[in-house]
Order: C-alpha cells, then structure tokens, then sequence
C-alpha cells in the first residue's frame, strides 16, 4: 500500500494553490490522498496567520492529534506556511509530537524532508529569513519557487484554475502579516506563466484567476520589455482552450486606465474586480499605513464605473482597528453604501504580533464595539447585494457551469437532473437545474429569481427557452 497522505487548507486562495502543488509533489512520489486523519500515515496543516482565528483553529486541529500520535509513533505531523514561518520553533513548543514546519518558500523541500523524517532524522524546520535578517536578494532567495506540478484532483473544480504570478507584499499595511511570512514582492517571468498556463489548457482548464497579494503590481522586465498585469493578460488571452481569466487581489493605487481598458476590450477577461479599501476614514486608512485616501479611492472606483460600466467590484473592510471612532466608522458605512460592492469581506481587526500595528497602537476598541460595527456593515451589504442582483431578473448571463451545488452534495443525487452552480463573467454565483454532462460548459442561463447571494436561473437552449422548465420570466 503507498503512503497515505492527509492535508487540511485553511487561509486564502494562495495557500489553496500551495496546497495544490505540495500534493502533486507527493503524488509524483508514491503518496495517495486521503479524507480523514484518521486514515492517514502523514498529516499536513496548510496554515494562515492573518488571523488569530485561523492560528487557534490549526493549534486546537493539533491538540487533538497528540493521543493519535502516542498511538502511532510512525504518522508523521507537519505544518506548512504563513504561521509556520511566523511561528517556527514555537509550534515545536506548544506541539512537542509536530514533525515538520515548513514555510511558504520551501514547500518543494516536503518530499525530501518526510523522507528524512521517516528515516529517523527527528524534527525538521524550513523557514526562510526575516526580512530584518539580510540584504533584500538574500530574503528573497530564501524565498525560493519551484516547478509548479499542478494536480486537477485538488482544485475545486480540473476547469478552473489559480495561478500565481507573484509573491511576497512590499505595502506593509500595518496590521498585516503577509510581508513578514510571505517576503519580499517578487513576479514571475511571463514565459513561464504561459507555460504553466498553457498545461492547464491542455488539461481541459477553462478558466485561470491570476493570484498576488497585491496582483495589479505585477512587473516583470524580460527580454528587454517592462511587463505589467495588461501586458500579461494580453498574452495569455491567446491561449487556446482558456475561456476566461480573472485576477486578485488588487491595490487600488496600481489600478492603471490600462489595466482596466484590457479587462474591458478583451472578451476572456471577468468584468470582476476585488479591490480592498479597508476603511472609509482618512486618518484610519493612515494609521493602517494603507498608502491612498478615500478620496483617491472613490476616483479609482469611479474610473472603474466609468470605463466597464458592467463591472462587479467587490472590497475588504476590517472594523475596529486601533483608535477607530464612531465618527470613523459613520464614514466606513458612508462609503459602503455608495461603493454598491457585490460583496464585501468584513473582518474585526485581530492585532498580529510582529506587525507595525501591534508595535505602534493599542488595540483599543472594545470587543462589543467591534461585534458590532461586523454586524451594521454585514447587514448593510447584504441589503445591498440583494438590491442589485434584482437587476438580472429576466437576463440571460453566460455562466462556467462548476459542478453539482451544495444542496445536490449534501442530498447525493444520482438522477440525470440535479442543482448545478456556476459563476456568472461578473463573478455572481448562479444555481440552476441541469446535468452532469454540462459541468465544464459555459452555457447561457436565464434568471428568474435572486437573493444577496446567489441567482437563480434556468438554461437556455436553442430548440427551447426557460418556460420548459415552468418558469415565467420578469423583465
């Protein structure tokens, strides 16, 4: 029997792709996945540190290993990325039986290091320099790529696909981790990104989404030519087999008139755009160290309305950072009211040690006031997504049919007609009777219904309209 390989992913689409390739990287060496710990000879934690949330979620995840460790000597435990660089031989100390922590620049090191492990070398760490302890190449060498194996089985669904073009983050945001676990800002050379690219198009990959911590950064100087994210979609918008390309995340700074004229004139691009503001008070944004004002922020977004009238545009908001008032968060509220996002991701600012924030302001709004203010802006754009999605009522949108949605995974349908959900070009998330023959398709949907999270619709076929399925449409 091959090795039998567990690995839980929490955090951002970054570590989804990590994880990703960790696995292919096994899988190229004789270990098989598997769906619980329990059946597993080695246990990964793909780790996140934006949040203490997510760290108290993988200690917790561990505890609860130490007596299926006393158990079996031989499983081998390992934690990989953000908090295993942030936090390196603590995790030894708070997790004695851990054996392995790996962070984010040597993931293609695991093969070789379990194999050591197995052997009887005993604990292994692999982290790479903080970024006060040697020149900027040094950090960044330590910080090292590998080949990207890419493994169809991990991704969400084999048509849709990430794919990193940078890493590392030079904003330094001061309530931020990322520059201190993730290194120096470093793009990938575009002749191997198409490459990369053009694999997954082989494998039958309909749909790419450009992945950086600050992605519209992108800058990459090869043969001569200065290449930016409009350069880079441009070339990869001629891959054949390849229907659509997203990218994220951006900083709202480096939102270039040319960046969104690509997005708007070339025909595989998602009119999808997320753009984080953080907070709609000027003297917050400063204290976050954010680098713009809200006033350049609105420019930005009206820039964006202006040249993709269609676009969807959605945004991160973190309430309760050090000294925000009430009078602050009037302003967050103005400004998701008149910023109309498709959605938002509203966090409670949760201080990281090593950060500039922790460093330099106490944290200093209370809890309750900070549950609060999550509240207030969850409601308000939940309100909003569910006003605008009611403007699809009777369109027909184009849409990258995913798979079976949750309702048809959670009751396990084996008949020829189950829910399916797709993702509209503006990123909307439609669901709709069909079959399985249709996953991967992009098919035209007609909608009938809409909440603040999901469309609803019925497929369009030439030979018959949405009334088949018993359906009147709204204009």
């Amino acid at each position: 029997m091959g090795k039998r390989l567990y690995i839980e992913t929490v955090g951002c689409q970054m570590n989804m792709l990590d994880s990703e390739l960790v696995v292919a990287s096994l899988r190229k060496v004789g270990y098989e996945l598997v769906d619980s710990p329990r059946l597993a000879d080695t246990i990964l934690f793909n780790t996140c540190s934006v949040r203490q949330h997510a760290e108290d979620k993988i200690y917790s995840a561990l505890g609860r290993l130490k007596h299926a460790k006393q158990q079996h000597p031989g499983k081998i435990i390992g934690v990989l990325g953000c908090m295993a660089q942030k936090d390196q031989k603590l995790i030894f100390d708070r997790a004695p039986f851990v054996d392995l922590v790996v962070g984010p620049g040597q993931l293609h090191q695991i093969p070789a290091l379990l194999e050591e492990i197995a052997a009887g070398s005993g604990q292994r760490m692999e982290v790479s320099l903080d970024r006060t302890r040697g020149s900027r190449r040094e950090v960044e060498e330590s910080f090292e790529s590998y080949d990207p194996l890419r493994d169809p089985q991990m991704r969400p669904t084999p048509y849709q696909a990430f794919v990193r073009i940078m890493i590392g983050c030079d904003k330094f945001c001061t309530y931020c981790i990322v520059p201190k676990v993730r290194g120096p800002e470093q793009s990938r050379s575009p002749r191997q990104i198409e490459m990369e690219v053009r694999r997954l198009a082989d494998e039958g990959c309909r749909e790419i989404t450009l992945l950086g911590q600050t992605v519209n950064s992108y800058r990459y100087l090869e043969d001569g030519r200065m290449h930016r994210l409009c350069d880079l979609i441009e070339r990869l918008h001629d891959v054949a087999g390849i229907d659509r390309i997203k990218f994220v995340t951006n900083y709202p700074k480096d939102m270039t008139d040319d960046l969104l004229q690509v997005v708007r004139d070339l025909p595989k691009c998602s009119h999808y755009l997320h753009v984080p503001v953080q907070s709609g008070s000027n003297p917050v944004l400063k204290r976050m160290k954010r680098g713009y004002t809200v006033e350049e922020y609105r420019e930005m977004l009206a820039r964006v309305r202006s040249t993709i009238p269609d676009s969807a545009v959605t945004s991160d908001f973190i309430v309760g950072f050090c000294g925000e008032t009430d009078e602050d968060f009037q302003l967050t509220v103005d400004l998701l009211q008149e910023g109309r996002f498709k959605n938002s991701f509203i966090f409670k600012y949760s201080e990281r040690p090593g950060t500039k924030g922790a460093e330099l302001f106490a944290d200093d709004v209370p809890e309750d006031v900070k549950k609060h203010r999550n509240h207030v802006l969850l409601e308000l754009q939940s309100q909003i997504s569910e006003e605008d999605n009611q403007h699809f009522l009777g369109r027909t949108e184009t849409v990258l049919v995913e798979g079976p949605s949750k309702a048809s995974q959670k009751h396990e349908s084996d008949g020829p007609i189950l829910q399916l959900t797709g993702r509209t070009n503006c990123d909307r998330i439609v669901v709709f009777e069909g079959n399985r023959r249709q996953i991967g398709q992009f098919l035209p949907v007609a909608i009938y219904d809409a909440n603040a999270f999901t469309l609803f619709g019925a497929v369009v076929t030439e030979e018959v309209g949405p009334e088949v399925y018993g359906i009147s449409l709204r204009s």
